[in-house]
């Protein structure tokens, strides 16, 4: 009588614990990469999780993280292990994670950070429409004119014109559209664009040193997924040279870059995690729709500033 007892009761509790792992929401979160500078939005992202209630420590939430470290394949197996996983979203980050869960499911919700416009992506239909399931935060390259403005107004040129380098990743459709408005922007404020494509991180350091050599007087980091990957590099040569680095990115600046305007890539995920929460806590995704970055601002690196005796504005936020 006693066995039979306890052995029902381990059967109810099992059964009660497969219960309550049912109504836990399950969040498959996608890397494409490593990189210091991406990983913030993860945290931010993490934490609006947190903050809303959906936390893993209090178990509230099961986080399924992975990192594809670069690889497509990879990633693309990721995303299709979430989907077996039936997760009840999937966190994406950057655009190569975004796009690769939009190529492989319809159903689950997709909550996008360090991701450009659908249209940037080109993920939507015919009709111009984003994909359904698409939420979370993107960014126009309104931002970039900005960015790039800040070069003449801190940079002396050495001879008549100033001339900037930049290297883009040709086969990702943002980076290349991004050099194409940077070099229309350039002709307009009459400064000489020097632009050389990357295809892969192994390739950077040698397109870098060939950038260099073609007298610059400073070099554009591009929103561009193979910069962010390998920027650390790109710094080193840059110093190497005493060529100082602007760039869109906030979070570049902290890695060695001059100065930026941009997203906060903590608070871009933060913005995603925040709209995620209010999923989960709705379990609708009625009235919800992908938005914009809301929080950017212009940053600078005092070292970097002292190194290139650069005097930066009162309105720049130093960094790290």
């Amino acid at each position: 009588m006693a066995k039979w007892f306890l052995t029902t009761a381990l059967i109810i509790l099992i059964g009660s614990c497969k219960q309550n792992d049912r109504n836990v929401p399950v969040v498959g979160f996608a890397d494409a990469f490593q990189d210091n500078t991406i990983e913030q939005a993860k945290t931010g992202f993490i934490d609006a999780l947190k903050k809303n209630g959906f936390d893993e420590e209090k178990s509230t939430v099961k986080i399924i993280y992975r990192n594809a470290q670069g690889n497509i394949p990879t990633l693309t197996q990721i995303i299709k292990y979430f989907i077996a996983e039936k997760v009840t979203l999937i966190a994406t980050n950057p655009s190569l994670s975004t796009i690769t869960a939009v190529q492989n499911t319809k159903d689950i919700p997709i909550f996008m950070m360090v991701a450009p416009t659908p249209a940037l992506m080109k993920v939507e239909d015919a009709q111009g429409n984003p994909p359904k399931n698409l939420f979370g935060v993107g960014e126009t390259l309104d931002y970039i004119d900005t960015s790039f403005l800040l070069i003449p107004k801190l940079i002396k040129p050495k001879e008549t014109k100033i001339v900037a380098g930049m290297i883009f990743n040709q086969s990702e459709p943002q980076s290349v559209e991004a050099m194409e408005r940077i070099k229309k922007l350039a002709t307009l404020n009459n400064i000489d664009l020097v632009a050389l494509p990357v295809n892969a991180s192994a390739d950077v350091q040698l397109v870098t040193a060939s950038l260099l050599s073609k007298n610059i007087d400073v070099f554009f980091a591009n929103p561009d997924n193979v910069v962010f990957s390998s920027f650390e590099t790109i710094v080193q040569a840059c110093n190497q040279k005493n060529i100082p680095i602007f760039t869109s990115e906030a979070g570049l600046v902290a890695r060695g870059a001059l100065a930026a305007y941009g997203a906060d890539i903590y608070q871009w995920g933060y913005q995603a995690g925040e709209q995620a929460a209010q999923f989960l806590k709705s379990k609708s995704t009625n009235g919800m729709h992908w938005e914009m970055v809301k929080v950017r601002k212009k940053v600078y690196n005092p070292a970097a500033a002292k190194k290139f005796g650069i005097i930066v504005p009162e309105n720049f936020q130093p960094l790290p």
